[in-house]
């Protein structure tokens, strides 16, 4: 009685606990704030997919937040910034903004402009496909840095530019305050033109090219997609993979902003090797790190448990 006992304990014990701690999960997601002013994450998914535990939360300069996304889950990351209540108590931001009137976004998507980290998990041959888009413009520097993965093109990829300081006019975004650039528009928001935003005749790979504008995005931040059909050189790919998402990732990326007062990114130019280093630098100053996967961890653990129940029969 014993031994069936503990036969029927083991998946009891082991099974519930993988679902509740949400170790059954494609890929786990550590978001990371080292802006030294607080960033509203926001997140969505893609139709038809189920959104995540969470849409939408406050993060702290230094703090981190992780979050677990299930198989072939798909959909995009975001920071708002400037962000607070009016006296009814409306959730609102300067950038960013989902509009949903609170910090949880629930199923409402990014105002432009704003930088979007985007993932479809466990897509073609299994693999992870990501990217760091600046299609609907750009508001904060952000570093997306694979942890764990294989693959060819399993690399880090961002924006970590001063888009801000160095934005057109006619696509600058600016506080009310003290008229600081607070984000830069994309073209296609700014001028609403069809070639800048890929449509009517210009709707196709061979029609709709490079603009001078989508060039100034391409040259600050090389990996990260600047227009449509910017793919060859921004769109990544891993196996098991788990992802830091980093806002202002470099020490010097973003200087303090409050209420009325704009970021302010470094004027690095390019997303390099250093970044697997950057990713690796916040692990050892304590941000959490998603390096080893839980499976990794609890494999380990129902392996020595079964050993167990074959010495015990």
């Amino acid at each position: 009685m014993a031994q069936f006992s503990l036969l029927i304990l083991l998946p009891t014990l082991t099974i519930p606990n993988l679902f509740i701690s949400g170790v059954i999960a494609s890929a786990t997601f550590t978001i990371v704030n080292k802006c030294e002013y607080t960033v509203w994450p926001g997140i969505l998914s893609n139709a038809g997919v189920a959104a995540l535990s969470t849409t939408g939360f406050a993060l702290q300069q230094g703090e981190s937040k992780v979050v677990n996304a299930p198989s072939s889950w798909g959909g995009r990351f975001w920071g708002r910034t400037l962000c607070g209540e009016d006296s009814d108590g409306k959730f609102s931001c300067v950038t960013g903004d989902c509009g949903s009137g609170k910090i949880e976004c629930d199923g409402a998507n990014a105002a432009p402009p704003a930088t979007l980290a985007e993932f479809t998990l466990d897509g073609d041959s299994g693999l992870d496909f990501f990217d760091v888009s600046l299609v609907d413009g750009y508001n904060l520097p952000m570093l997306v840095v694979p942890q764990g993965g294989t693959g060819v093109n399993c690399t880090s990829t961002g924006c970590i530019a001063d888009l801000n300081s160095e934005c057109p006019s006619e696509l600058k975004v600016t506080s009310t305050t003290d008229g600081e650039s607070v984000a830069c528009k994309s073209a296609c928001e700014a001028l609403g033109q069809d070639q800048y935003c890929c449509k009517g005749e210009y709707n196709t790979p061979d029609t709709c090219k490079p603009s001078s504008y989508s060039e100034l995005f391409k040259n600050a931040c090389p990996s990260s997609y600047s227009y449509a059909y910017d793919d060859k050189t921004s769109t990544f790919t891993c196996a098991d993979a788990d992802y830091l998402i980093t806002f202002c990732p470099s020490p010097n990326t973003s200087k303090k902003a409050s209420q009325g007062q704009a970021p302010v990114a470094s004027n690095s130019s390019e997303v390099n090797s250093t970044m697997v280093y950057e990713g690796a630098e916040l692990d050892a100053s304590g941000a959490s790190s998603p390096s080893a996967s839980w499976s990794q961890v609890i494999a380990p653990a129902i392996a020595t448990m079964a050993t167990a129940i074959w010495w015990w029969l």
